[in-house]
């Protein structure tokens, strides 16, 4: 018996011209990837709505924006969500992100009247299913009649933060979805800037993982 510890074997491989196309193929998909990844996190969708709720995290820029949204639509309330604050709690007169917001708004100018916090209690992960559970147990004994809601987020988180929302409040409550933009880097050219890279990959991973959990 003959023992061998090598063969010769033929297999298949890229030409010139295959080699091309393959690159070809790949700076393409970049390209496309870079340009609809962002408009696909950054999603807007919006319903027919009285109640816009907004989510506390954001900065101030995008407070003023939501006055505005408010104003022009056929909205009647306006609800503030948000978890305790991560800096500064013993110093600050607002303990959450809700109450903070909701407070910027009538600094801002906004009828208080119109305007409710919900804040949410502190938590280590899912915060923002922490917000939405929140809302959803205020809602349910809350005067208001809200059959719908606009969500109001910031940039390519809206997305992450739609899925989970619509989760927990749908069918009773419909969720529609409204992205401010962001101010920190421009979105058409997100790669350009390292604020918008770690953002957007950020939430790609983040919402890669949100449809894998159950938000219920």
């Amino acid at each position: 018996m003959k023992i061998r510890f090598i063969h010769r074997k033929s297999q298949w491989t890229l030409t010139i011209q295959g080699w091309i196309v393959t690159f070809i193929c790949i700076i393409a998909l970049m390209v496309f990837t870079l340009s609809t990844i962002y408009p696909f996190l950054a999603v807007n969708s919006p319903v027919t709505a009285d109640v816009i709720v907004v989510e506390g995290w954001i900065p101030d820029y995008a407070i003023k924006d939501a006055i505005a949204l408010f104003q022009r639509g056929s909205y009647n309330h306006l609800i503030t969500t948000g978890l305790p604050v991560s800096k500064g709690y013993y110093l600050a007169q607002y303990k959450n992100f809700a109450e903070l917001t909701a407070a910027t708004f009538i600094v801002l100018g906004f009828n208080p009247e119109q305007l409710v916090a919900v804040p949410a209690p502190k938590v280590i992960k899912h915060r923002t299913q922490a917000s939405a559970i929140a809302l959803r147990e205020w809602l349910s004994t809350s005067e208001l009649d809200v059959k719908s809601i606009n969500l109001y987020s910031l940039g390519p988180h809206a997305r992450r933060s739609w899925i989970i929302f619509k989760a927990v409040l749908e069918p009773e409550i419909r969720v529609g979805v409204i992205a401010a933009e962001p101010q920190e880097y421009d979105p058409k050219q997100w790669w350009h800037s390292s604020e918008g890279v770690r953002t957007v990959i950020g939430e790609v991973i983040a919402y890669l993982y949100a449809q894998f959990v159950d938000w219920k």
